[in-house]
């Protein structure tokens, strides 16, 4: 295929410095073009039954596909603009399109069939009998057995839906950037960090505005609720951020048709396929049975942490009414940080100067390289997106390489809020191979003229998950793309690694590691750091009920929800009647923006975050025992989590590696709510 479109040439790492919006749409004809003639040559006639004969083929093409796609949707979020934006959306179509289209094709299934029954499927190796019976199994899920009429209403559904929660998610990002406040009176700013003062100022003097220029993004906002001592200022910070995409914000970006038609399509997807509704359809691929057992989870941590949750809020309310003030939504970062600042003598703005970013990425790799055994390498010269963006190595011992790694960190406009993974290229053994290749998003606050980035020790446990779901791609040995690295692992299990890496962060000998005084290049303070790990728990009843509280109103939307019978924010009030100690006012449209479940795939799978942390919390034990460096801990850790991607049941993986199934009392006595248990 010929390589003039920078899109096309996919024998190396994506050539971001050449890439035009104007060229996305020709690449997908061709791209488009080439698979349909793959499919149609391999599926002519009868294909035999061997891996070699269809199915390794299809799966190859499927493999470049997806490696072709990669950067645009990667551009899509962090470099987003109106053309570009334009040809992500006519494209994203046209591929949910052919994607339904192949997973509904019987030629396709009866080709993976043969294969399933056929006489060499006994002698394939582990990954590819997944890759096979997972393959069928999505088939089934996308209509392959249906009639000819709702099979090609199951293809339409999937059509818009692709469109619905791709505009979802675009009006998040257009009403986050939409909105700003100019503050010319710096008394009304007492409080905030003069790190996040001198941003702002900044913001303000690009603009040509007098004063501070604050915005909805997590650098700014976040530290705001936090530290500023004028309630009015975080109060209206507050609405405008709780308010986003919503007929209460600016009514431009409202979500609030756009959630009730992605709802109504999902649950015609199901019913489509017999579910009795789209839950049980999406655990259909989880390690969860069913709706039932997912709620019962949830509502069982509920309740051992509501009695710790109401004493928590109760201590916030008695701090707030010493001040004469009667505890608001916009009232509880605020208040919730002077009263660890009084219980612990710590404040998370104490750490900051000790977490310099370059020296945090530093340690972060010294840790990983002497727990696994590779090493981490920066490299110069390649084309990146922005020029903040990193790109680094990762080799064996032996100094062959095994994956690489694109890293960027500080927000920006027209970059998506939050942190993620996701992967670039994908472990295959080919022809051609390649190794596996990651982008790591991030937003913290960019490097000032006087100062690197300093982090929080909040956003250090951020880097250190999103590098775990990147270890978890990268490390992997499986040579089969649809089951190497995260690729195959059940939305349930995915966030193991991920959550599994935040426990190093509190680790005495991992602190010194990534921390250290930016000026005086001295390590975090013994007494500082006791404090730190003795607020570890503070208010985790709290949190731990606010993640449940999301988490049951993903799962009742998706099991019972019928959102022709009313508003889905009176689903989300009647879940916090239940579950929340403190409700949020009346204008709060938390839903409108939470892309995670209208347009991030965690739809009936929120509670996955939960799920995920009593394996991690399990999972850390062997080194609490053994200690945080112990090689041999990590190479089990390696061998059996990391490097085997989703080539088998994450049940049978985490018994090999701690020996038996996960227990809960692991995270309930890492969220010091093991106590509350029976109450």
């Amino acid at each position: 295929m010929a390589t003039d479109n920078p899109l096309l040439d996919l024998d190396g790492l994506p050539r971001f410095a050449h890439i035009d919006p104007r060229q996305v749409t020709p690449a997908l004809d061709a791209m488009l073009d080439e698979t349909h003639a793959t499919v149609e040559a391999r599926l002519a006639g009868d294909p035999g039954p061997g891996w070699d004969d269809a199915v390794g083929p299809l799966e190859t093409t499927e493999t470049r596909l997806k490696r072709f796609w990669s950067p645009v949707a990667h551009l899509n979020a962090v470099a987003d603009s109106a053309p570009l934006r334009e040809a992500y959306n006519a494209g994203l179509g046209r591929l949910t399109s052919y994607q339904t289209s192949y997973a509904q094709d019987e030629r396709v299934y009866r080709a993976y069939r043969a294969v399933a029954e056929g006489p060499a499927f006994a002698s394939l190796s582990e990954a590819r009998k997944k890759v096979i019976m997972n393959a069928l199994r999505d088939m089934r899920l996308s209509g392959v057995a249906l009639e000819a009429g709702p099979k090609a209403r199951f293809k339409a559904v999937q059509e818009k839906l692709s469109e619905l929660t791709s505009r979802f998610e675009q009006n998040v990002l257009d009403a986050t950037d939409a909105f700003s406040l100019t503050v010319e009176d710096e008394a009304r700013l007492q409080g905030i960090p003069a790190s996040v003062l001198a941003q702002a100022r900044s913001e303000a003097q690009k603009r040509g505005c007098k004063g501070f220029l604050l915005t909805l993004q997590a650098p700014c906002y976040v530290p705001i609720m936090t530290y500023a001592r004028d309630r009015a200022l975080r109060r209206q910070l507050y609405e405008a951020y709780v308010t986003r995409a919503s007929e209460a914000g600016d009514g431009r970006y409202d979500n609030t048709a756009l959630a009730h038609e992605i709802l109504a399509l999902r649950r015609e997807t199901a019913s489509l396929l017999g579910f009795p509704h789209y839950a049980d359809y999406s655990l259909a691929t989880k390690m969860a049975r069913d709706a039932v057992e997912v709620e019962a989870f949830l509502t069982d941590l509920a309740r051992r942490a509501r009695p710790a949750a109401l004493r928590e809020l109760a201590d916030l309310k008695a701090l707030a009414g010493a001040d004469g003030v009667f505890l608001e939504a916009w009232d509880t970062a605020y208040y919730s940080e002077r009263l660890k600042e009084q219980r612990y003598q710590f404040s998370e703005e104490d750490l900051r100067p000790y977490f310099p970013l370059p020296r945090v990425l530093e340690g972060l790799f010294t840790l990983t390289e002497r727990l696994y055994g590779v090493r981490i390498r920066q490299r110069h010269g390649i084309e990146v997106w922005h020029p903040d963006v990193l790109f680094y190595e990762i080799t064996d011992p032996d100094g062959q390489a095994r994956a690489q790694f694109y890293l960027d960190l500080y927000a920006r406009e027209r970059k998506r809020g939050g942190a993620w993974m996701d992967e670039c290229c994908v472990r295959q053994a080919g022809p051609p191979p390649s190794l596996p290749v990651a982008y790591l998003t991030c937003n913290f606050s960019a490097p000032a003229a006087d100062h690197p980035s300093l982090l929080r020790h909040d956003e250090v446990e951020t880097l250190f998950h999103e590098f775990g779901h990147g270890l978890h791609h990268m490390l992997t040995q499986v040579d089969e793309p649809a089951v190497s690295g995260i690729n195959g692992v059940p939305w349930d299990a995915v966030e193991l690694p991920s959550q599994f890496m935040e426990n190093f962060c509190w680790e005495r000998e991992v602190v010194d590691l990534i921390g250290a005084h930016y000026r005086s290049g001295e390590p975090v303070p013994a007494d500082l750091f006791a404090r730190l790990r003795s607020a570890r728990t503070f208010q985790a009843a709290l949190q731990m009920l606010r993640q449940v509280e999301f988490a049951l109103f993903d799962i009742r939307l998706h099991a019972g929800f019928d959102p022709a019978a009313g508003p889905v924010h009176a689903l989300l009030d009647a879940v916090r009647d239940e579950v929340a100690v403190m409700k949020p006012p009346a204008f709060n449209r938390f839903e409108n923006s939470f892309t995670h479940i209208f347009a991030g795939g965690y739809a009936a799978g929120y509670y996955s975050y939960k799920w995920a942390e009593v394996l991690s919390a399990d999972a850390f034990g062997p080194f609490e025992e053994r200690g945080v460096f112990d090689r041999a801990t990590g190479l089990s850790f390696l061998h059996n989590i990391l490097e085997r991607g989703g080539e088998a049941d994450p049940r049978e993986l985490f018994a090999r590696f701690r020996g038996r199934a996960p227990r809960i009392d692991a995270l309930l006595k890492q969220s010091g709510l093991y106590e509350t248990e029976g109450n």
